[in-house]
Protein backbone atom coordinates (compact mmCIF):
# COMPACT_ATOMS: atom_id res chain seq x y z
CA UNK A 1 0.00 0.00 0.00
CA UNK A 2 2.94 2.27 0.60
CA UNK A 3 3.88 1.65 -3.01
CA UNK A 4 0.43 2.79 -4.14
CA UNK A 5 0.83 6.04 -2.24
CA UNK A 6 4.38 6.56 -3.48
CA UNK A 7 3.38 6.03 -7.10
CA UNK A 8 0.25 8.19 -7.00
CA UNK A 9 1.50 11.02 -4.74
CA UNK A 10 3.24 12.82 -7.65
CA UNK A 11 -0.15 12.96 -9.39
CA UNK A 12 -1.02 15.71 -6.92
CA UNK A 13 1.08 18.04 -9.08
CA UNK A 14 -1.41 17.54 -11.93
CA UNK A 15 -4.57 17.39 -9.85
CA UNK A 16 -6.90 19.77 -8.11
CA UNK A 17 -5.37 19.42 -4.67
CA UNK A 18 -6.56 16.20 -3.07
CA UNK A 19 -3.96 16.61 -0.31
CA UNK A 20 -4.64 20.34 -0.04
CA UNK A 21 -8.35 19.73 0.62
CA UNK A 22 -8.35 17.35 3.60
CA UNK A 23 -12.00 17.92 4.58
CA UNK A 24 -13.22 17.25 1.08
CA UNK A 25 -10.97 14.20 0.78
CA UNK A 26 -12.19 12.86 4.12
CA UNK A 27 -15.81 13.47 3.10
CA UNK A 28 -15.22 11.34 0.01
CA UNK A 29 -13.38 8.51 1.75
CA UNK A 30 -14.85 8.14 5.25
CA UNK A 31 -18.51 7.27 4.43
CA UNK A 32 -17.48 4.47 2.10
CA UNK A 33 -14.79 3.25 4.51
CA UNK A 34 -17.36 3.07 7.32
CA UNK A 35 -19.67 0.90 5.20
CA UNK A 36 -16.85 -1.51 4.36
CA UNK A 37 -15.53 -1.60 7.94
CA UNK A 38 -19.00 -2.62 9.15
CA UNK A 39 -19.22 -5.19 6.34
CA UNK A 40 -15.81 -6.60 7.26
CA UNK A 41 -16.68 -6.64 10.95
CA UNK A 42 -19.83 -8.65 10.30
CA UNK A 43 -17.94 -11.07 8.05
CA UNK A 44 -15.12 -11.54 10.57
CA UNK A 45 -17.49 -12.07 13.49
CA UNK A 46 -19.53 -14.57 11.46
CA UNK A 47 -16.33 -16.42 10.47
CA UNK A 48 -17.05 -15.76 6.80
CA UNK A 49 -13.41 -14.78 6.36
CA UNK A 50 -10.23 -14.28 8.25
CA UNK A 51 -6.70 -13.13 7.50
CA UNK A 52 -3.73 -15.40 6.98
CA UNK A 53 -1.14 -14.40 9.60
CA UNK A 54 1.58 -15.09 7.06
CA UNK A 55 0.50 -12.05 5.00
CA UNK A 56 -0.19 -9.45 7.69
CA UNK A 57 2.01 -7.60 10.17
CA UNK A 58 0.19 -8.86 13.24
CA UNK A 59 -0.84 -5.34 14.30
CA UNK A 60 -4.56 -5.18 14.96
CA UNK A 61 -7.13 -2.57 15.88
CA UNK A 62 -9.85 -4.63 17.48
CA UNK A 63 -10.46 -7.61 15.21
CA UNK A 64 -9.04 -5.81 12.17
CA UNK A 65 -5.51 -6.21 10.88
CA UNK A 66 -4.05 -2.73 10.39
CA UNK A 67 -3.60 -3.52 6.68
CA UNK A 68 -7.34 -3.97 6.21
CA UNK A 69 -8.16 -0.59 7.71
CA UNK A 70 -5.37 1.13 5.79
CA UNK A 71 -6.68 -0.43 2.59
CA UNK A 72 -9.96 1.46 3.01
CA UNK A 73 -8.05 4.75 3.16
CA UNK A 74 -5.10 4.24 0.82
CA UNK A 75 -6.87 2.76 -2.20
CA UNK A 76 -9.65 5.41 -2.36
CA UNK A 77 -7.02 8.13 -1.86
CA UNK A 78 -5.02 6.76 -4.79
CA UNK A 79 -8.20 6.63 -6.86
CA UNK A 80 -8.99 10.27 -6.02
CA UNK A 81 -5.46 11.34 -6.94
CA UNK A 82 -5.63 9.47 -10.23
CA UNK A 83 -9.10 10.76 -11.12
CA UNK A 84 -8.13 14.32 -10.25
CA UNK A 85 -4.91 14.18 -12.27
CA UNK A 86 -6.58 12.61 -15.32
CA UNK A 87 -9.44 15.16 -15.18
CA UNK A 88 -6.98 18.04 -14.99
CA UNK A 89 -4.85 16.72 -17.85
CA UNK A 90 -7.88 16.05 -20.06
CA UNK A 91 -9.19 19.55 -19.31
CA UNK A 92 -5.82 21.04 -20.26
CA UNK A 93 -5.74 19.04 -23.50
CA UNK A 94 -9.29 20.06 -24.40
CA UNK A 95 -8.47 23.72 -23.77
CA UNK A 96 -5.27 23.42 -25.81
CA UNK A 97 -7.15 21.80 -28.72
CA UNK A 98 -9.82 24.52 -28.71
CA UNK A 99 -7.13 27.24 -28.79
CA UNK A 100 -5.49 25.55 -31.78
CA UNK A 101 -8.82 25.48 -33.65
CA UNK A 102 -9.43 29.18 -32.97
CA UNK A 103 -5.96 30.20 -34.13
CA UNK A 104 -6.23 28.37 -37.48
Amino acid sequence: MLGCLAITAPLEAFGSGVYRQPRRTAAAIIPVAVVFVVWDLLAILADVWDYNPRYITGLHIGVFPIEELMFFIVIPLCALLTFSAVSTILGFLAKHRSRRKVSR
